[in-house]
């Protein structure tokens, strides 16, 4: 019995994590749940070939889930509001390690993008694995860090990088660290475990977790140190060259990632659809929350 997957070549990218599929039709070669299935065993998914226009973005994704509106505080495209543009020309850059939105109560599950015009040279993404990271973690950490929870807040042109993009305007800059301070800091466990696999990974980034709750400033800097140096070791990455026609989805629970930024002046245009998630929940079953104590927000 032939099955839609017959129709795709799938080819693991690295020893613990990511898939490349090739072959298929994105629009039609997935019964349903499948591409869902494959994407929480692999956590990172390569598309080739694909040339999804605008509304086959969002077709995909809604076969994921439900897709959120494009970004909390940055609007979305005029036709499509689930669509976050990304243009390097216009600010679209992101060349620091996150998790998307991980600074709301409810983070997305997963996000699709689509490439739209790749530099010739670099612009590569990378992705580490948060799972294969936390399940090779020494026990001992593992003991300290499973019942322990972090902050996370959203960091005014943290989606830009440092030194931040000269291509924002002072105005738009103000407009984004306005609306930023209207978004209400969250406290998630920095282990979290998959709501579908049961699997445990770290759930810590450096764009948007700014501290360890009840850990002092030396405490919290250098723990989250360690495990961010831990996480981005070359054997828990995959790093991702771009195609025309490319799309990658990635669980947005067990991974986190960084847009590399190396290719100068020339065009990089990209567009993301996120999934809804639910709160993050750790091994001891505590849940992601708004964060009402201002003694426990603030750093």
């Amino acid at each position: 019995m032939t099955t839609a997957l017959d129709t795709w070549k799938i080819t693991p990218i690295t020893g613990t994590f990511g898939a490349e599929l090739t072959g298929g039709n994105a629009r039609t070669d997935f019964a349903s749940g499948q591409l869902l299935a494959l994407l929480e065993e692999h956590l990172v998914l390569v598309l080739r070939d694909q040339y999804l226009s605008h509304a086959d973005q969002v077709a995909l994704a809604r076969t994921l889930g439900e897709p959120t509106p494009a970004h909390p505080v940055v609007p979305g495209h005029p036709d499509h509001p689930e669509i976050l543009e990304l243009d390097a020309a216009k600010g679209g850059k992101n060349a620091r390690w996150h998790t998307d939105v991980t600074f709301v109560a409810t983070p997305p599950a997963a996000s699709v993008l689509v490439a739209d015009h790749v530099p010739a040279f670099g612009g590569d993404t990378l992705w580490a694995d948060m799972r294969a990271a936390y399940e090779n973690l020494n026990p001992a950490v593992c003991r300290l860090i499973e019942d322990l929870s972090a902050i996370h807040r959203i960091s005014p042109l943290a989606y830009w990088g440092e030194p931040f993009d000269t291509a924002l305007t002072r105005e738009d800059a103000q407009k984004l660290f306005d609306d930023a301070t209207k978004v209400a800091p969250v406290v998630h466990p920095m282990v979290r475990i998959h709501p579908s696999t049961g699997r445990p990974s770290l759930f810590v980034n450096p764009g948007f977790t700014t501290h360890i709750a009840g850990f002092s400033r030396i405490e919290s800097e250098n723990l989250l140190k360690l495990l961010y140096e831990h996480a981005t070791q070359p054997e828990f990455v995959l790093r991702h060259r771009w195609q025309p026609g490319d799309v990658v989805i990635w669980d947005n629970r067990a991974t986190m990632h960084y847009a590399t930024d190396d290719y100068g002046t020339a065009e990089r245009r990209m567009r993301r659809v996120t999934i809804r998630g639910g709160k993050a929940v750790g091994p001891d079953g505590f849940e992601s929350t708004v964060v009402s104590d201002p003694l426990l927000a603030v750093r």
